[in-house]
């Protein structure tokens, strides 16, 4: 399976550059769409700087690939061979958008959403062709993370799923083919973890500083090489059952938010957007020093990984 020609990414809000500059780098002819003219140029130095991280990764190039910019969704989507919507979670906002996929495109042309939790099916109810569409959900910066959830509708059919799989494969991310269930697998696992967190901050067993900590080195750092069911394996199942016999029955269960959280959110300290959340940033130029630090431990660990 070769890289799609073209490929038209809808929305160039948070995910559409980083998106726009893997695909162009592995020689798609990507037109990234957004209705905002103002989010639409400042996509243009996310989607340069994206790309200057994968050349920091050497991530593999091929000759042809380029980004345009375009605010006409039907003209940035005439001729793809590969539709990639990233427009923000609102249930009725995609089906609108997608119904105009289906006016704009060929026949054959593969559909895909990137939401994080909408289900596949939902989105593709009032579609005359529900068998085109799939979730393609890609993780938070999208250039910096190889990984990419494959969620197919009821409707979806199997060679769509065969054709995006193999075209997953084809610029060397790594696809996971999922079942529909509320959030996918990804922000299941995340929201679980969040959840235990929060939690054990809020009630005062650690502070935010030290959770940190003792999950990028006491978890994190094992489950980047091990992952879950393997690292079952490795302490024995006979010890998970002993420990998760007692302590599955004290871990956060909690159907709602978190005060901790919720508090915050009410005012309006919403993490480095806002210059606080869980934790203080002094001005912009900190939240941005805080992001550099982040994006090089990404590509220092992706290098270490990719080589394993």
């Amino acid at each position: 399976m070769t890289i799609p020609k073209t490929i038209a990414v809808i929305g160039a809000g948070t995910m559409g550059p980083g998106i726009a500059a893997t695909l162009s780098r592995c020689g798609s002819n990507v037109r990234l769409n957004d209705v905002d003219g103002a989010v639409l140029e400042r996509s243009k130095a996310a989607t340069e700087l994206a790309s200057q991280v994968l050349g920091r990764l050497d991530a593999p190039e091929a000759p042809g690939g380029s980004v345009s910019f375009e605010l006409d969704l039907e003209k940035a989507c005439a001729g793809a061979d590969l539709v990639i919507e990233a427009v923000p979670e609102k249930l009725a906002l995609k089906r609108e958008i997608f119904a105009r996929f289906e006016q704009a495109v060929a026949a054959d042309t593969v559909l895909a959403t990137n939401t994080s939790g909408i289900p596949i099916s939902d989105i593709a109810a009032e579609l005359a062709h529900p068998e085109r569409v799939i979730g393609m959900h890609w993780s938070n910066p999208p250039h910096l993370i190889p990984m990419i959830e494959v969620v197919p509708g009821e409707k979806t059919s199997a060679a769509v799923v065969e054709q995006l799989v193999a075209t997953i494969k084809a610029f060397g991310f790594e696809p996971v083919v999922e079942k529909e269930v509320p959030g996918f697998v990804e922000n299941r696992i995340l929201y679980a973890i969040l959840r235990e967190c929060v939690s054990l901050v809020e009630r005062g067993v650690v502070t935010q500083a030290d959770m940190d900590t003792a999950v990028k080195w006491g978890i994190g750092y094992k489950l980047a090489v091990i992952g879950p069911m393997r690292l079952l394996d490795m302490a024995g199942l006979d010890i998970y059952q002993s420990v998760a016999s007692y302590l599955n029955r004290d871990l956060c269960n909690d159907a709602e938010v978190a005060s901790l959280v919720t508090d915050k959110t009410a005012a309006g300290k919403l993490g480095m957007k806002s210059l606080g959340g869980m934790y203080d940033y002094a001005d912009q130029d900190d939240v941005n020093a805080n992001r550099a630090r982040i994006v090089a431990g990404l590509v220092a660990v992706r290098k270490t990984l990719s080589a394993l």
